[in-house]
């Protein structure tokens, strides 16, 4: 496959992209608890992903110039869709009622080091000495805010009372591992998909794959749901919800991949809880410490560190 850039080029287009797109993950999370606490698990991320997939129908067809996919690339968009989209999703929401935010945060905090790690180890990316640092840094900023956060999971006391008497701490942190590495392949499996589909019909055709994984299971979870009892301030969010989980960040995403070498988006991570928490902040009426800020200022530095290239002399 061939480089989409030249060694030279500065991908700034491509950096605000995976900006905005990790920002706008962590927005839609922060988002969607209210929707949690109307809408069970699987019957929300049904929603999302119809939503998705009638946004993104006209994506779908494939382009006259478009060759037939090969059967390499089909496996890559089920697995990005299997990975980042199911597996991710339900790692993520039923690790974090078996274990602490803190633990949470410091175990996610891992995720752009993985994604470098996978990077190097699958696409044979090179990985610089300024990316090693970058995401040594941007590690070290989400774990500190984890320590610094005074909330815990609600379920802890479950969770350590287990199912049965059984402590089940480390089945959570066991999941949100699982979760870091569903992440990671998401990123290094849409590097792989740049190269041949353009990011549009990514979009569209994992969604796709998102809404058959999740369809028996939606459907099973509104059986039993009053859907007339839903305020229409909750659709009009579940509407947002769906437009940027399922259609604007991934799109973002993969128009930054293009661009960006996998291991060094794997910094641009550090947005999800900066956005998550800031959104937070703004809108759900929580707070921030001073500690907490010091600890975002580190992470983003790193993501300036993995990400500057030094202007280089004009030649006359």
């Amino acid at each position: 496959m061939q480089p989409l850039t030249t060694p030279h080029a500065t991908p700034l287009t491509g950096y605000l992209c995976l900006a905005l797109s990790m920002a706008l993950v962590g927005n839609y999370v922060a988002l969607s608890k209210p929707l949690l606490a109307v809408f069970p698990v699987f019957l929300l991320a049904m929603l999302r992903f119809a939503i998705g997939a009638v946004a993104m129908a006209r994506w779908i067809k494939k382009p006259a110039t478009e060759a037939p996919l090969p059967t390499q690339v089909k496996w890559l968009l089920f697995l990005e869709s299997l990975l980042g989209n199911f597996l991710f999703s339900i790692c993520m929401l039923f690790g974090m009622m078996h274990t602490t935010a803190i633990a949470a945060g410091i175990i996610l905090s891992a995720i752009p080091a993985v994604v470098a790690l996978l990077s190097w180890a699958l696409l044979k990316e090179q990985v610089s000495w300024k990316s090693w640092l970058g995401i040594a840094c941007a590690a070290v900023g989400i774990a500190l805010y984890s320590l610094t956060k005074e909330e815990q999971s609600i379920n802890i006391y479950q969770a350590e009372n287990g199912v049965f008497g059984i402590n089940s701490v480390w089945i959570g942190n066991l999941l949100l591992m699982g979760a870091v590495l569903c992440e990671a392949s998401y990123a290094v499996i849409g590097k792989k998909l740049t190269g041949t589909l353009s990011p549009k019909r990514i979009s569209a055709l994992i969604n796709m794959w998102g809404l058959a994984l999740v369809l028996p299971l939606g459907i099973w979870s509104i059986r039993s749901f009053d859907v007339g009892a839903v305020p229409t301030i909750t659709w009009m969010l579940l509407v947002f919800y769906g437009l940027a989980a399922s259609v604007w960040t991934v799109w973002l995403w993969m128009t930054g991949l293009k661009s960006v070498p996998a291991s060094q988006a794997g910094v641009f991570t550090v947005m999800l809880p900066v956005s998550a928490a800031l959104t937070g902040v703004v809108f759900l009426g929580e707070s921030m410490a001073w500690p907490q800020v010091m600890a975002f200022a580190i992470a983003l530095c790193g993501v300036l560190i993995a990400t500057y290239q030094p202007r280089r002399p004009r030649v006359l």
